[in-house]
């Protein structure tokens, strides 16, 4: 299969990609196939393909399954000639998921909404109590209205997740704050009923030169919050501790 194709990718948290206008809209006017990784947002909170996308990717071992203990990832499409070229490359090259991998995921796909609902009103708590913090330079989270595509997010998402970064100021407070979390484990992986903090700079972008990972906003004070279905009152007391100690 050989096309020219446009992705949009979560490369930044909390930046959402206008997929009707900029991207598809845009991509097609040239003849050029659109990929978006919808991972974060899950098929609950947005829906690519009725925006014009030709291809949304999800690895499966994140929200789809959620509770971080399968790996696979899943390609989906709505042309039956795209799809047939897929099969024919995936059964060449035994890109074939495991199975009890499989079983893992269709189990969790099951209690996907109510994940997600959970997921979502932790995120938003949590952005909201950090964007009002003394010791927070930035949050991101497309859910707060102060946000730069907080707009663009209403228009094209049914809500806005749990993913949340947040900017500390420096690598020391950083690490500060990772030391202090009890709630939260320091891991890179994200969408699971846990709550996980990551060091972006140190950990997922550690092979990143710094000037360009900047460019991109992951700062040595920036920390990733993957938000899971904990009472957000014990996370907000989690963080309101953490932050303390800087």
């Amino acid at each position: 299969m050989r096309s020219k194709q446009a992705q949009a990718r979560e490369v930044q948290v909390g930046v959402a990609q206008d997929l009707r206008v900029n991207a598809a809209e845009l991509a097609h006017q040239r003849g050029v196939l659109v990929v978006v990784d919808n991972t974060f947002l899950s098929p609950v909170l947005q829906k690519p393909l009725a925006l014009g996308a030709d291809f949304v990717v999800h690895s499966t071992t994140k929200y789809l399954n959620g509770h971080s203990d399968a790996v696979g990832g899943v390609v989906v499409c709505k042309d039956g000639e795209l799809g047939a070229q897929l099969h024919r490359i995936q059964n060449s090259a035994g890109a074939i998921m495991g199975p009890f991998d499989a079983y893992l995921v269709l189990r969790g796909i099951r209690t996907l909404a109510l994940r997600m609902a959970a997921h979502e009103e932790g995120g938003r708590a949590v952005a909201s109590f950090l964007a009002q913090h003394p010791r927070v330079v930035r949050v991101y989270y497309p859910g707060l209205a102060s946000h730069p595509q907080h707009q663009l997010a209403c228009h094209q998402q049914r809500g806005f997740g749990a993913m949340v970064a947040f900017d500390v100021g420096s690598l020391e407070n950083a690490r500060t704050v990772c030391n202090a979390l009890k709630l939260f484990t320091l891991a890179e992986s994200l969408g699971g009923v846990e709550s996980l903090v990551s060091h972006p700079a140190t950990m997922t972008h550690a092979s990143v030169p710094k000037e360009e990972r900047e460019k991109l906003g992951i700062t040595d004070g920036l920390l990733r919050l993957s938000v899971g279905v904990e009472d957000p009152e014990d996370l907000l007391a989690d963080l309101d501790r953490a932050l303390a100690a800087l």
